[in-house]
């Protein structure tokens, strides 16, 4: 520990850390580019010239966990979430913004991110071979019955009506259908265009359903009467709040760090249960509309989420996403192999790496808290000149991902799906968790029907399984509950 402690304050690897936190938030910022772009550029760098194996895990890492507040930043300013986990941020980032807030709601972030990141430090130093064992006993039955439980909680998405909630979260599970067929390599729901083959990208998705619908309601309007636009952009954050927060933020990484750690459920799912978790812990109603609780329960379950996808990498080799997956060959290309060993054979990697996530999580506070009055500034800008912006900067993130205009023409259909689905208030953020959740659980539910023969006793075969289907039913019967009544009061 002690060498750990000594390699991450060297002046190069301090540097690399900082320079790692900032190259991320930028990179956040960015819709469509995204860590593992920024990660697989980096890679080449690195070992041209010559950095050791920390130095490299360090700068690599930072960028990683820099990247999760800096997508925050466009999500809470412009509704743009650029990746899975930003998604539910917006649901109250946005509405804060609306309401003259956005300062607040990127301090809030930005605490947050920090309180995720230290309390799940704190778990990846002291518990990382423990949760390691714990996580290998996931099978595809738990896997399964995990996320039909990240399904359930889409009662904390739906602003109230259970049916409308359920509808976007079933459209969403059917745009994950489109492209080949993960086990038989057949084509569904193609129509015969080959450049859907590889199915419907996230970025494309969200950039049309979030991004362009927004631009489409804000030209509805003859003058920007739906944003009140902060005049005053400093620094907003008053005591109280940063304390009635701080349990949200605790649980919010608690749930976070538990659920990173398991390989392929990541902070997608995390920062959807942990914001369904505070829906349910206060029933005032207020969550949804515009509360910090709503932005610091998911980014700082986001934060952890990364911290605890280290673990799985680290202690079995296993990354648990497309970002550890690129690590992962970083590592290997060191050749230094993940593994059970890894804690012993490569003490100082691990320790280097535990110290320098402290610095950079400390560097990412004070480098963000004082950046967030220019951040918020940008809602000062005209909506002449921001709207016609943005549209520019989604078509080009939308275009960026393939090369290919098709994917620009998807992102406007998608735009106007989301314009509609908003004039009949139908909630958008069920839309992306089925969609993201929708391939993970196929893949889960054909190999856990692969391992029994075709038997779905499988599916219960264990107590982790059945307890999790528990959860499931509760929070599905409770959620159609109160979603009948605001159905009823509806009508």
């Amino acid at each position: 520990m002690a060498t750990g402690w000594w390699l991450a304050f060297t002046p190069l690897n301090v540097f690399l850390s900082a320079a790692g936190a900032l190259t991320g938030t930028v990179v956040g910022m960015l819709p469509g580019l995204g860590p593992i772009n920024a990660i697989a550029i980096l890679i080449p760098v690195c070992f041209s010239v010559g950095l050791p194996p920390e130095s490299v895990l360090i700068l690599l890492t930072a960028v990683y966990y820099g990247s999760q507040y800096g997508n925050s930043i466009s999500t809470i300013l412009l509704n743009v979430p650029g990746t899975p986990s930003a998604t539910v941020t917006a649901l109250d980032g946005y509405a804060l913004t609306r309401k003259g807030r956005a300062a607040s709601a990127l301090a809030m972030s930005a605490v947050a991110s920090f309180v995720g990141g230290m309390l799940s430090l704190v778990g990846l130093v002291l518990l990382a071979p423990l949760l390691a064992r714990m996580a290998i006993r996931f099978g595809p039955a738990e896997y399964f019955a995990l996320m039909v439980f990240a399904l359930s909680t889409l009662s904390g998405l739906s602003g109230g009506s259970f049916l409308k909630a359920a509808v976007a979260t079933l459209l969403g599970l059917a745009f994950s259908t489109v492209g080949f067929d993960p086990n038989s390599a057949v084509a569904r729901y193609t129509f015969g265009e080959i450049r859907l083959l590889d199915g419907v990208d996230f970025v494309v998705l969200t950039i049309g359903l979030f991004a362009l619908s927004e631009v489409m309601f804000a030209l509805e309007s003859e003058s920007d009467k739906s944003l009140d636009r902060e005049t005053r952009v400093g620094f907003v954050l008053e005591i109280h709040e940063w304390l009635s927060n701080l349990g949200t933020m605790v649980r919010g990484s608690l749930v976070g760090f538990a659920i990173g750690v398991l390989p392929g459920a990541g902070g997608t799912v995390a920062s959807f249960i942990a914001y369904a978790t505070e829906k349910r812990l206060h029933p005032d109603g207020e969550i949804g509309r515009g509360d910090l609780r709503g932005v610091a329960a998911p980014e700082a379950a986001n934060n952890a989420a990364a911290t605890g996808a280290m673990i799985p990498l680290l202690t079995l080799g296993v990354p648990g996403s497309g970002t550890t997956a690129v690590l992962l060959g970083a590592l290997l290309g060191l050749d230094v192999a993940p593994g059970p060993l890894f804690l012993t054979e490569h003490a100082e990697v691990f320790w280097a790496l535990a110290a320098s996530m402290v610095v950079g999580n400390v560097v990412l506070l004070f480098l963000n808290l004082p950046l967030v009055g220019a951040f918020a500034s940008i809602l000062l800008v005209p909506p002449w000149f921001l709207y016609p912006l943005v549209l520019v900067l989604s078509l080009l993130a939308a275009y960026s991902v393939n090369g290919s205009t098709f994917d620009v023409v998807l992102a406007v259909g998608f735009g106007v799906l989301g314009y509609v689905l908003r004039k009949l208030d139908f909630p958008l953020a069920p839309v992306v968790l089925g969609f993201v959740l929708g391939g993970l659980m196929e893949t889960s539910l054909r190999r856990a029907m692969a391992l029994s023969g075709g038997g779905w006793e499988i599916l219960f075969s264990s107590w982790t399984a059945i307890t999790i289907w528990g959860l499931a039913v509760v929070a599905t019967v409770g959620a159609f509950l109160r979603g009948s009544k605001v159905d009823a009061i509806d009508r």
